[in-house]
């Protein structure tokens, strides 16, 4: 599995806003996975002063990524590929 980098411009999204995308994202993967489409959300950086959120998933391909993001309602701007660097 590859890990995707969901970018987001979300302006005038509140604290509240965000925790319920962040859980929307996180439910609708897990129905995807349970349906066979294998999608895991693994965490989210939100930049409040640029209103830019990034958002990594692991899934076998990014349309299943884009996916998730449609059925659960949250824009964005792009997927890319990415690698998860934590020590």
């Amino acid at each position: 599995m590859s890990v995707y980098m969901v970018e987001r411009d979300l302006p005038g999204i509140s604290m509240e806003q965000l925790g319920a995308a962040q859980r929307s994202a996180i439910q609708t993967a897990e129905r995807f996975t349970q349906a066979g489409r294998s999608v895991r959300y693994l965490h989210s950086t939100f930049v409040p002063k640029e209103h830019r959120c990034m958002c990594l998933f692991e899934a076998n391909r990014s349309e299943d990524v884009a996916a998730v993001n449609q059925e659960a309602n949250i824009p964005y701007q792009r997927i890319v590929e990415a690698l998860d660097l934590r020590p």
